[in-house]
């Protein structure tokens, strides 16, 4: 079956041409797949004939929340999609004044394996498809009723190991006859893959990258970070000002805070060091505490925070939104597969 919701409008105008079809059906159609149409009988200024054609040979099907949260602090929402195939993805919605802003998964779990996070936990079942990132923001959009203007890639999954999905994507969810969400107004965060950090900056998106960093030094990041055993800090900085040349965006910088782990004076000097050829900023991260993990949020965030911008580093604190309902990625999915496991058990028994 073909994966209709994925396709560009190039794409669906070549195979409605090969179809016998006029060139305008190919923008109806679009239409209403980016207007969040479950089934093609809906399709209704479509002629019947195409959209019997369209049910015989092309998939089309809408994730179902299997779970919402909404956090009684803040109005964030949290949603664990069912996809197609069983398989669950969890998407938040986070309002600020600026506008509402949706985090995404791009993947079925992680195999990046870093030590603070619930996504890694089990490891990657598979990659999501582009049409099934663009459903993560469309039905979160239309089952709230709150307009989305702003989409990062930061839920569950590493976006750049998922590459060709993400890009097309991205493209898919900026595109005029789409939801058009500009690209200054998308986030893409990745745990540090140097060699798709300098794939995105071919393309010279205007989009923002932001690099989980977490460490100043080799040590302390490969701890936290496998990907980093591979290639270290120096090798990740040197990707990121390549970055900054082709594209003349800033890179965002994430540091989640650990208790005795990495938010010393001395590592807030280090990072400091780190940044000075790097242009950017430092985004501290309250770490979400996760059952699993043996980290503690950090008791010394203000301090550190002092400590860089004494250093002329550009420092924000990440807003605590949504801490009464599994915020953390991952957490959410998490319980449910391990409720699943228990109701299964009991049912063996």
């Amino acid at each position: 079956m073909i994966d209709i919701k994925s396709m560009d409008l190039e794409e669906l105008s070549r195979m409605l041409e090969e179809w016998g079809e006029p060139a305008f059906r190919a923008g109806q159609v679009f239409s209403w797949l980016h207007r969040g149409a479950v089934s093609f009988e809906q399709m209704s200024n479509l002629p019947r004939p195409l959209r019997l054609r369209l049910v015989q040979e092309c998939a089309l099907a809408a994730p179902q929340a299997a779970r919402r949260q909404v956090s009684e602090r803040d109005g964030t929402r949290k949603y664990l999609w069912r996809l197609a195939d069983g398989n669950c993805v969890e998407t938040v919605l986070m309002r600020y004044r600026h506008g509402n802003t949706v985090c995404i998964s791009s993947q079925v779990g992680c195999r990046m394996g870093c030590a603070f996070c619930a996504s890694t936990l089990g490891g990657r079942v598979r990659n999501l498809t582009a049409g099934e990132m663009l459903d993560q923001v469309l039905f979160t959009q239309l089952d709230s009723g709150l307009p989305v203007s702003n989409v990062v890639l930061m839920g569950i999954g590493e976006p750049l190991d998922n590459f060709d999905a993400v890009l097309r994507f991205l493209r898919l969810v900026n595109h005029p006859m789409g939801m058009h969400i500009g690209m200054r107004h998308i986030s893409l965060s990745t745990c540090g893959l140097v060699e798709g950090i300098d794939k995105l900056a071919a393309y010279g998106l205007q989009l923002t990258l932001s690099v989980s960093l977490h460490a100043p030094d080799d040590a302390t990041r490969s701890r936290l970070m496998p990907v980093n055993r591979q290639v270290g800090v120096a090798s990740l900085m040197a990707a990121c000002r390549r970055y900054f040349e082709k594209t003349g965006r800033r890179i965002s910088f994430e540091y989640a805070m650990i208790d005795g782990v990495n938010d010393t004076d001395g590592q807030a000097d280090q990072l400091a060091r780190l940044l000075r050829e790097t242009p950017g900023h430092v985004n501290l991260i309250p770490l979400n505490h996760v059952k699993e993990s043996p980290w503690r949020p950090s008791r010394r965030t203000a301090r550190f925070q002092k400590r860089l911008e004494s250093c002329g580093v550009t420092v924000t604190v990440r807003r605590r939104l949504g801490g009464d309902i599994d915020a953390s990625c991952g957490q959410l999915r998490r319980r449910a597969l391990a409720e699943q496991d228990a109701s299964e058990g009991n049912d063996a028994k």
